[in-house]
């Protein structure tokens, strides 16, 4: 699981059946300290997570299971937002 900021979305009106009507996010991981730790990619939002949340991530299988699909075999998400996080204790 990951630390990331949500800081912008994705409009895509032709995309895989598995994606279709599940909102895509930009998202740039960060450290416990919110600064950036890698490049921005783009997640499933499975939480309604808004612009400038800091969420959990999870990629792989954990995020093709996010959906709570039977069918999570055929997702092709590879990276989604399953939670919201409210603080940063350290």
């Amino acid at each position: 699981m990951y630390m990331a900021k949500v800081v912008g979305s994705v409009v895509s009106t032709q995309k895989d059946k598995s994606l279709i009507g599940r909102k895509l996010m930009i998202v740039q991981a960060v450290d416990s300290q919110g600064k950036p730790a890698r490049p921005e990619e783009v997640a499933v939002d499975s939480v309604g997570a808004g612009i400038g949340e800091y969420v959990l991530l999870v990629r792989g299988a954990g995020a093709r299971k996010s959906n709570h699909s039977d069918k999570a075999i055929n997702d092709v998400s590879d990276c989604a937002i399953v939670g919201i996080i409210d603080s940063f204790d350290k």
